[in-house]
């Protein structure tokens, strides 16, 4: 084992350890996937929690050790596109409960990193679409996963509909709500998570991660993940449930939400957050 692989390994540890992480294979997966080669060359900027108000930082050197923190680092920085700080993607992961075989649906892949860790979760029996809507970042994302042949890694901007169905969703960017083709998609026992943001500026947007699941009726079930910031999803987003979603969080941040109805109905006490298609409700 070399020192690197060492350093994976503690990594994977501390993560793990941070995050609250239960799912093995995906802890197993942190100490295997090279975040150095989904990353562009080195140095890296990087940005932390201390990092907050200062900006991002740059490592040193570009030995690949730097990148095993729990911070983010820039795809790019010009655009405050960075690929996520792992102990929050995992975490969201980890709420997804893979197991080995299961079909994974990943919408913002950036240059793939993500994407591997599901796909190093799932393993080779499994699969993973993942759809990145920048079309530079796709090529790149491709380019790295070719090593995992039961990873698609697609162009556009995963409005669907879907000649498929998944066992869990993954959506790596801020939405105003789930679009009908994901729900569509999902298996009955399968589960979504999303983060509901509110735009705060052109690229990134604040609000809570849900998570979805499906029962084997096709009625879905609601839950609350986290707080988040992150970039806000190109081409997903409705303007009106914006608007809504922050009128929502400004009157309760911290929903106690029970399910996400789908049928047609007038706003009631209980709907936290009213769309047309969909409606996250409190019973």
């Amino acid at each position: 084992m070399t020192d690197l692989a060492d350093r994976r390994r503690y990594f994977a540890d501390e993560i793990a350890a941070v995050a609250g992480i239960s799912t093995t294979h995906l802890v197993d997966a942190l100490a295997e996937v090279p975040r150095e080669r989904f990353l562009l060359p080195g140095p890296w900027l990087v940005k932390g929690e201390g990092d907050y108000f200062s900006g991002a930082r740059a490592t040193p050197d570009d030995d690949p050790q730097h990148v095993y923190h729990n911070y983010s680092i820039a795809i790019d920085s010009a655009r405050q596109l960075f690929n996520g700080t792992p102990g929050f993607v995992a975490m969201l992961i980890d709420r997804l409960a893979l197991t080995p075989g299961a079909h994974v649906l990943h919408v913002g892949a950036g240059l793939g990193y993500y994407t591997a860790l599901l796909g190093c979760t799932v393993g080779p029996s499994g699969r993973v679409l993942a759809i990145e809507v920048d079309p530079d970042l796709a090529r790149q994302a491709r380019a790295n996963l070719a090593s995992m042949r039961w990873i698609e890694l697609a162009s556009g901007d995963a409005r669907g509909p879907f000649s498929e169905t998944f066992d869990a969703i993954l959506i790596n960017a801020g939405v105003t709500h789930p679009l009908e083709s994901w729900l569509d998609a999902l298996a009955p026992g399968g589960r979504i998570v999303l983060p509901l943001t509110v735009a705060m500026g052109a690229t990134i947007g604040k609000g809570v991660v849900v998570r979805v699941t499906k029962n084997v009726d096709g009625a879905c079930e609601a839950s609350l993940v986290t707080m988040v910031a992150i970039y806000s999803a190109l081409g997903l987003r409705d303007e009106a449930l914006n608007g809504a979603l922050g009128q929502a969080l400004r009157t309760n941040p911290f929903p106690q939400l029970s399910r996400l109805r789908r049928d047609a109905h007038e706003p009631v006490a209980s709907c936290w957050l009213h769309g047309s298609t969909c409606c996250f409700s409190l019973e």
